[in-house]
């Protein structure tokens, strides 16, 4: 099989230098269950336990791409599985930003922790998670350089226009549109829409 890395270029999902680098040095393998660790190269959706499926690789890299992440943002991340594209955020951000992560299912809030940790992304401090469903975002540490949300939701939550710094970026799935936002003032959020993606529901209370 030809490596992940190799396919997402060769198809042109992968492109900046900093993302290469991050699917090269955070392999896919280390957050599926040991079942599937063989089809890690795949460019498909893979069960990653307790009824959830991670997402195909080749949507990781154009929300991935779309954000534009760099050293030292500050990411909010929502709906994070068993941790592999917080992981790539982990990395891209280095030791001086700062991924915070909710996760609502408690089995891959904990198994995500484990999986980070191989990394030592936890102990680092450069990636923090947290059980829940992450609607309010995370007032305590704000604002946000960067969010992404990784299911999809029915409208865009006001703490999050809130919480994300002005010229910042999100990513969201909205109704399996994927949606880009860039906040160029407090009252404009520039929109843009990628149609033709499926996203499992995000269920939260709020939105």
């Amino acid at each position: 099989m030809v490596p992940l890395v190799e396919t997402l270029k060769q198809n042109n999902y992968l492109r900046s230098e900093e993302l290469v680098l991050a699917f090269e040095s955070v392999s896919r393998a280390e957050f599926l269950p040991q079942e599937f660790e063989d089809e890690a190269d795949a460019d498909i959706p893979l069960p990653i336990g307790h009824g959830q499926m991670g997402p195909q690789p080749s949507l990781v890299a154009v929300m991935l791409e779309l954000l534009e992440v760099k050293e030292g943002h500050r990411i909010l991340v929502v709906g994070s599985g068993s941790g592999w594209v917080t992981g790539l955020l982990g990395y891209v951000v280095g030791h001086q930003g700062k991924v915070i992560a909710f996760e609502r299912i408690e089995e891959l809030y904990l198994l995500g922790q484990r999986n980070l940790e191989k990394f030592d992304f936890i102990k680092s401090g450069r990636v923090e998670c947290f059980l829940g469903e992450g609607e309010e975002g995370y007032p305590a540490d704000t604002p946000f350089d960067r969010i992404l949300v990784l299911a999809s939701v029915d409208s865009v939550p006001e703490s999050f226009r809130q919480q994300l710094v002005i010229a910042g970026k999100m990513v969201i799935p909205i109704r399996n549109h994927l949606c880009y936002f860039e906040k160029r003032s407090e009252e404009d959020l520039y929109k843009e829409e990628f149609p033709g993606f499926f996203f499992v529901p995000l269920i939260l209370k709020s939105f």
